[in-house]
């Protein structure tokens, strides 16, 4: 199975997950948004609650700066945390804001189920874990956004209802985003396993960590589903 070309740790993560890569980054949820019948009420409470996944996703890309080993390590994560905060986050607030619904109330949401225990298991996962254990857990999200979008890309049109979502992830800037993640975390793989990272013991614990981050992804994508379900 090929992909976008992110680096080598992402391909091989990708590839020790395939089933479960497939259901997230072809879930019924994505199939909606590229093809326009996602229900806006499904759309909009996956937003709501993105935004409050996005809160905590800053929070562990910050924890990144207390465990990384390099300064360019740390420059990585402090510039992610930037762009989560003060730009993908502004996405949400805006799209919701024509939907009356304000930011004070984004931040206020309620967290379902699914969404505490995708974020509790990264945060976790850095906590007891270092470096590598975190930037497993965060992989999935980042890398599999960026194929989605690219992959979404190529058959909407522009004036397709959920373009706007669909090009902020196809776009240029965050493809660049992922390049850039995806070679920080070969540097980071290299320095801490080796040239051959697979065969390392520690290998089966980072796949453990990135399978179970995108199993939890497909979980976020059925709450999405049932939001509108619900709104109906």
């Amino acid at each position: 199975m090929t992909g976008p070309n992110y680096g080598q740790t992402f391909a091989h993560m990708r590839e020790g997950c395939t089933p479960s890569w497939q259901a997230y980054t072809r879930h019924a949820f994505v199939q909606g948004l590229g093809d326009g019948t996602l229900p806006r009420a499904a759309f909009l409470h996956y937003l709501v609650q993105d935004y409050v996944y996005l809160v905590n996703y800053a929070r562990a890309w910050s924890l990144g700066v207390v465990k990384a080993e390099t300064l360019d390590e740390m420059k990585h994560c402090a510039a992610t945390v930037d762009v989560l905060v003060n730009q993908e986050m502004a996405l949400h607030v805006q799209v919701c804001a024509a939907e009356g619904i304000s930011e004070q109330q984004l931040f206020d949401a309620s967290e379902e189920i699914e969404n505490i225990a995708y974020t509790r298991y990264v945060l976790d996962a850095g906590m007891q874990g270092d470096f590598l254990d975190l930037m497993a857990a965060l992989a999935p999200c980042i890398f599999g956004y960026g194929e989605i979008g690219l992959q979404l890309a190529q058959t909407a049109g522009a004036d397709a209802p959920y373009a706007d979502w669909i090009n902020t992830y196809a776009s240029p800037g965050f493809q660049t985003a992922c390049t850039s993640a995806g070679a920080m975390l070969d540097g980071a793989v290299t320095r801490r396993l080796g040239d051959d990272p697979t065969s390392s013991p520690r290998w089966s614990v980072l796949q453990d960590r990135f399978t179970t981050a995108t199993q939890l992804e497909i979980k976020f994508w059925d709450m999405g589903l049932r939001g509108g379900s619900l709104g109906a």
